[in-house]
């Protein structure tokens, strides 16, 4: 936990390059107690919640450079809380190693659902469990009581009816699953892996919903990737 918090504290995020944290303390100061807590709730999450197959190989660090994405979104989008986009953005994909652990035959699903082109991730989930992490997650965290728009925005994180003009669902849960896209796709420029499809067939539809452009998009990932190397 302590070389953890030290890391995070002297990543170029907080220009701790010039002049290190060199104790706890310091460290603390530096990343100020809400950050510090996002910090050790991705730790903590890692260590209750373990993702032992090869299918979800570097499951938590990614799932860490998507919450540090949407704080970063949260600081550039007026009214959004870091503190609620980070957690969001950590435990957005939380059903998957839960289904990994608890469901017979998940580990076959994640292979065939990569491979097909002719439904999503979450219909090829259902067809053969009659659940899917969306669910699941939502569960989870409910469980554990977080925000309850970060619960519903889980829930709804495959759902993109919900841009539609006469949906339901509140403007803060629709904000983070845009924002959460975004994060995601930043996370994917990061490790160098392929755009998926829901950013294929929404991006546009994310982008609308936060007002911002191409141009925005191109300097939060010039600002935003360098922070990404410590996790």
């Amino acid at each position: 936990m302590s070389a953890t918090l030290l890391t995070h504290a002297n990543s170029a995020l907080y220009g701790g390059a010039a002049q290190p944290a060199r104790t706890i303390g310091q460290a603390l100061n530096r990343l100020g107690l809400e950050q510090a807590a996002s910090v050790m709730t991705g730790f903590l999450a890692q260590r209750a919640i373990r993702a032992n197959s090869p299918h979800l190989q570097r499951f938590w660090e990614r799932a860490a450079k998507c919450a540090q994405a949407m704080s970063f979104i949260a600081h550039k989008l007026p009214g959004m809380s870091p503190d609620i986009a980070h957690t969001y953005g950590l435990f957005c994909h939380v059903g998957m190693p839960v289904m990994m652990q608890c469901v017979s035959g998940y580990a076959g699903t994640i292979v065939e659902a990569k491979a097909r082109i002719d439904r999503s991730f979450i219909a090829t989930e259902n067809a053969n469990h009659r659940t899917d992490h969306a669910v699941v997650g939502a569960l989870v965290t409910r469980v554990w009581r977080l925000a309850p728009e970060v619960t519903a925005a889980i829930r709804l994180h495959h759902d993109w009816t919900i841009f539609d003009d006469d949906d339901g669902a509140e403007p803060q849960v629709k904000t983070l699953v845009a924002a959460g896209l975004i994060a995601d796709d930043l996370m994917r420029h990061h490790e160098g892996i392929e755009a998926d499809a829901d950013w294929q067939q929404h991006a546009a539809t994310a982008m609308r919903w936060l007002s911002i452009t191409a141009d925005d998009l191109q300097q939060w990932e010039e600002e935003v990737l360098p922070t990404l190397d410590v996790l």
